[in-house]
């Protein structure tokens, strides 16, 4: 259930803590001591306030705090002994339905991180792939404490800032979605390429990973983004276009088989809130991309 801003001003301090309190994982504090600052012009000035108590806490607090979340594909996730949003968030990865070998290799990773750090690795998993939040893990593993400490409070807030664009509406929402999209342009005949087959693919390792398919409208566009309403998780993709099928519509002898049939473009995903276009402009024998807006 979403709130309005408005609603959320006008609470008493009791009703407002019980209201956001669990947008920060297992500490009911921040929000009790947002609640004083009210009432906030906007949405995201709300959760700039409940960032801004946990950094100036006292460092022993910010530890503690640290220490509530729970391990990425950890024990506490495959018994369920999580929140319902780390629940959420770790399972729109598929951390939930690891293998496992994949398991194990998480598993070590928890250990060789708490035993650095002193607390649990954290990263907001919805902005990310599975392979980048293994990168991730291996890349932060190298940091020294001062730095990682500094990183894993920046993670809490893209974690909250998402919890609370859910749960809270208003004035000045903060920027927390992007999006993929594409169009198709067939140069050779200088219009939209109407009815082309799309396929989408996110890579796990070395293995391509089919997301979703769309046909291009008369604007050579899909109805939809091919992804959008939520973060652009960071990782390396493919858009695979059946672009010998739209030519031998139009009645286009390119060769048996076509010279071109599947075209693909793998591209990465590094802005969780940008706007990726990927277009293809393409003749029976040619073909070009870049980044659009």
């Amino acid at each position: 259930m979403t709130l309005t801003l408005d609603a959320l001003n006008r609470m008493n301090p009791a009703d407002f803590a019980a209201a956001i309190g669990d947008t920060f994982e297992l500490a009911s504090w921040v929000a009790e001591s947002a609640a004083t600052r009210r009432p906030f012009p906007t949405v995201t000035s709300l959760h700039n306030a409940m960032i801004g108590t946990v950094r100036a806490a006292p460092r022993e607090h910010q530890v503690e705090f640290l220490s509530g979340h729970p391990d990425l594909a950890g024990k506490a996730a495959r018994a369920g002994a999580m929140t319902d949003d780390s629940k959420r968030e770790q399972a729109s990865v598929g951390l939930d339905s690891l293998s496992e070998e994949e398991f194990a290799r998480f598993h070590r990773l928890n250990d060789a991180y708490k035993a650095k750090f002193g607390f649990p690795f954290i990263v907001c998993v919805r902005r990310h792939t599975r392979d980048s939040i293994l990168a991730q893990f291996e890349r932060r593993l190298g940091h020294d404490q001062a730095t990682e400490f500094a990183a894993a409070l920046h993670e809490v807030f893209f974690i909250t800032r998402l919890r609370i664009a859910a749960k809270v509406t208003g004035e000045g929402m903060p920027i927390v979605n992007g999006r993929l999209s594409t169009h198709v342009l067939d140069t050779d005949a200088g219009r939209p390429a109407v009815g082309v087959a799309i396929e989408l693919y996110e890579f796990v390792g070395e293995k391509a990973h089919y997301i979703q398919s769309a046909i291009t409208n008369a604007d050579g566009r899909t109805d939809q983004p091919l992804i959008g309403g939520r973060p652009l998780p960071i990782g390396r993709y493919e858009l695979r276009f059946a672009v010998g099928d739209h030519f031998r519509s139009r009645g286009i002898a390119t060769g048996d088989p076509p010279f071109l049939d599947i075209v693909p473009l793998r591209f990465s995903i590094a802005e969780p809130e940008g706007h990726y276009h990927v277009p293809l402009l393409c003749t029976p024998w040619s073909y070009s991309t870049y980044r659009g807006s």
